[in-house]
């Protein structure tokens, strides 16, 4: 049996075939008969079926783009699921986000699927078909972001999605949650300054990721405040994880006018630089001053205590699992889709006044 045709809103905006025509509803008839297919096989694009040659699926997903055909959102039958894609799915960072998107799930009596795409910033075409045939709620996607196809075909679907704390700038129209960075960076090493260290380095995150460059360039805004120089020197390439913590700690550590203080751009960096400093016979703080960005339960377990950045991790979750089903809902209209959390340094017992080791203090 043909499944039914899901309803179709209409377009104002001609393709090529209807260009010098007034502006209709594009039914699946026509978008059928323009695709050189049956409506059935329009149907089955539409409900994610895989029994579609690629060919033909690109074809018809063309012209529903072009013809801004969506089905409505009341008539669209959804699956009682939250997508919650991840760059990345490794750390105790990524069980903190799980946990406040589980905390919404489950009050709304939904389920959590799990995505990573292997380090991409964008996921790729097989998952993009994949949730376009499960048909959730809604997508969270987490240091990560959607090209336009993918971001077309949700929204042909009308599978709202919302960004927690983007990648890169994910534009004017795209709802994210974010945390304030820049302003957490800049808390950081401003803590550092007022505690004496002249000499602060930095082991940043990836260079392509908003976050990363935010909290370096509040590290940088501490330093000229405080009428530093801001030496590149002093200043490593990370990418969040501790290997490299461990890694660029020990290069900072091994020069001879080695800093007296580090911002480690976040906690799995700053605990790399725990080894580091251990191995070299430094002891935190006495000798090393660190601070990390993030606050996850184990910093204020490892010895000593960690000083960081708390980035409210469950609550940004939280926020943007709420904010995916409120989009979701008909006439759902959010007061606000961009917004920005506030960080807060949490001082614990791995910072301290400087001893003066730098040279010229």
């Amino acid at each position: 049996m043909t499944p039914p045709e899901p309803a179709e809103t209409r377009t104002t905006s001609p393709t090529s075939s209807t260009a010098g025509r007034s502006p209709q509803t594009a039914t699946l008839a026509e978008i059928a008969r323009e695709a050189g297919v049956s409506a059935p096989t329009v149907s089955k694009v539409l409900n994610g079926r895989a029994d579609v040659a690629p060919a033909t699926r690109a074809r018809v997903e063309d012209l529903l783009r072009a013809h801004g055909y969506r089905r409505r959102r009341a008539e669209a039958s959804r699956s009682p699921l939250i997508d919650l894609v991840f760059h990345e799915l490794e750390s105790a960072w990524a069980m903190e986000v799980i946990r406040g998107v589980e905390n919404v799930a489950r009050d709304a009596g939904l389920s959590v699927v799990l995505s990573e795409s292997a380090g991409r910033l964008t996921p790729g075409r097989t998952w993009a078909d994949q949730v376009a045939a499960r048909r959730p709620y809604g997508v969270v996607l987490v240091l990560s972001g959607l090209d336009e196809s993918q971001r077309a075909l949700l929204g042909s679907r009308s599978i709202p999605f919302v960004v927690m704390d983007p990648a890169g700038d994910p534009g004017a129209d795209v709802p994210s949650i974010g945390a304030t960075n820049w302003q957490g960076g800049l808390a950081a090493t401003r803590h550092l300054v007022e505690l004496g260290h002249r000499r602060i380095g930095a082991i940043s995150g990836p260079s392509r990721m908003m976050c990363s460059r935010a909290r370096v360039d509040g590290y940088r805004a501490a330093l000229e405040t405080a009428g530093l120089p801001v030496d590149p020197e002093l200043i490593m390439a990370g990418d969040f994880h501790h290997e490299t913590g461990y890694r660029q700690g020990l290069e900072l550590l091994r020069r001879p006018d080695r800093p007296t203080a580090v911002f480690a751009g976040n906690d799995l960096q700053a605990l790399g630089l725990y080894e580091a400093a251990r191995e070299l016979g430094l002891r935190i703080p006495e000798d090393l001053s660190v601070v990390g960005f993030d606050d996850l339960p184990v910093a204020p377990w490892v010895g000593p205590p960690l000083t960081t950045v708390r980035q409210p991790l469950t609550e940004m979750a939280e926020a943007a699992a709420k904010l995916v089903l409120d989009l979701g809902r008909e006439g759902g209209n959010p007061a606000a889709t961009r917004v920005e959390l506030a960080t807060t340094l949490v001082v614990r017992s791995s910072t301290a006044r400087c001893a003066g080791l730098e040279r010229g203090a």
